[in-house]
């Protein structure tokens, strides 16, 4: 049984063979995957040492004192919070062994497409369609060619690999009408096109299908199984988004606090209510986070972590929309305009102007707050589930 004085051996063997200041990025990055240091909980071979999941902060601990590089996960963020669990429950021996390695070190970012124009809130009404190029069955060879259109796609701009559910069968209801692939972004059938959004940049994407073929050895999970599979990305999308480990006092109230230290001319006393109150959220939500974290070393996520991420929205949009009435004028300004398509989001080094804004969307993306709502009623509370109209109509009978 790995333990912690064993990783940090192999922790000092890694950097002593590797010396973090003699050894390129990369090279030390696939070297710790390829020493099972990437994510110890994962299995031997696919960079990890079936440990479990809390030692990795002893290997994390070792690595930042000794200056190591990172793997840059804001700009990953999509293949290591959605994708790996993913392709770790459900792909192939193949698909591990492909996919895993260059999506740890960063070598090959991914996207999620998910979200449709028509499919937002209701995912499972998605319309994608991917059809058997010659009318096969599983396992029989050929591809995929799939239609239609994506939105809300982070880093499709930078990907090289997408997961991506369509409808394999419209005879069906809806939610078992569905496949799960791993769709390649070079495809030239793939359009990606920047969609604004209202902080002036383009971090989300539209994305277009257009004949896009796919092998079927690049489906994750059985033919109309994708919504079961999808459900294991999106909680742990959702843990990603809402749980993510920060220090006391960390995140966007810790900016908010540090803006209340450094301005005492601005202070009155209703503006200090509502930060101590704030301050008393967030550190509660911390806390529930870390307790999240600690029940994922035993599984996989479930519906809790739909609460911390609605929890994690409402507090982004409190504490920025403080955070611009307690600056007065100072709280209205805004660096740049001009339409980017940045790499990521940053919530702490920007100004205010630009964290109110960005929390906007935060009760959007990854589900939204009022179907989230639901999951927590009915999956965590036990609440009666909304009436359905639709749960036994096949999906091409749908009214659209």
């Amino acid at each position: 049984m790995t333990d912690a004085d064993d990783l940090r051996r192999r922790t000092a063997e890694l950097l002593a063979a590797h010396p973090p200041a003699t050894t390129q990025r990369l090279e030390f990055l696939r070297a710790r995957f390829d020493a099972g240091l990437a994510w110890v909980h994962f299995p031997r071979g696919l960079g990890g040492l079936d440990a479990p999941r809390s030692l990795q902060a002893v290997v994390d601990a070792e690595l930042e004192a000794a200056g190591a590089p990172g793997n840059d996960p804001g700009r990953i963020g999509i293949g290591l919070g959605m994708a790996a669990p993913t392709i770790l429950r459900f792909g192939t021996d193949e698909q591990k062994q492909r996919f895993l390695r260059p999506l740890w070190t960063g070598e090959e970012v991914w996207c999620q497409l998910f979200s449709e124009p028509g499919a937002g809130s209701d995912l499972a009404a998605l319309a994608t369609r991917a059809v058997r190029e010659d009318g096969g069955e599983a396992g029989s060879g050929g591809d995929w060619i799939v239609d239609g259109q994506k939105v809300w796609t982070s880093s499709a701009h930078l990907a090289r690999w997408a997961i991506l559910i369509a409808r394999t069968d419209p005879g069906v209801p809806k939610h078992r009408g569905i496949s799960y692939f791993v769709c390649d972004m070079t495809d030239p059938g793939v359009e990606v096109r920047p969609l604004r959004q209202i902080t002036g940049e383009a971090e989300f994407n539209e994305v277009f299908l257009t004949g896009v073929r796919i092998p079927d050895a690049h489906r994750l999970g059985a033919v109309g199984e994708g919504w079961k599979v999808a459900q294991t990305t999106l909680m742990n999308e959702r843990v990603a988004i809402g749980g993510a480990r920060i220090p006391r006092e960390g995140g966007m109230i810790g900016v908010a606090a540090a803006d209340w230290r450094a301005r005492p001319e601005l202070r009155t006393h209703d503006l200090h209510q509502r930060l101590l109150k704030l301050w008393v959220e967030a550190e509660v939500a911390r806390l529930t986070g870390e307790r999240l974290r600690q029940q994922l070393t035993k599984g996989q996520p479930g519906p809790e972590g739909s609460g911390m991420k609605l929890a994690f929205a409402r507090l982004a949009q409190e504490i920025s929309g403080w955070e611009v009435e307690f600056l007065a004028e100072d709280g209205l300004t805004y660096d740049d305009w001009t339409m980017r398509r940045p790499d990521g989001v940053d919530f702490t080094g920007r100004e205010a102007g630009y964290r109110y804004l960005r929390a906007k969307g935060n009760s959007i993306e990854g589900g939204t707050s009022e179907v989230l709502l639901n999951i927590v009623a009915e999956r965590v509370l036990g609440l009666p589930p909304e009436p359905r109209t639709d749960k036994d109509v096949a999906w091409k009978d749908l009214p659209r």
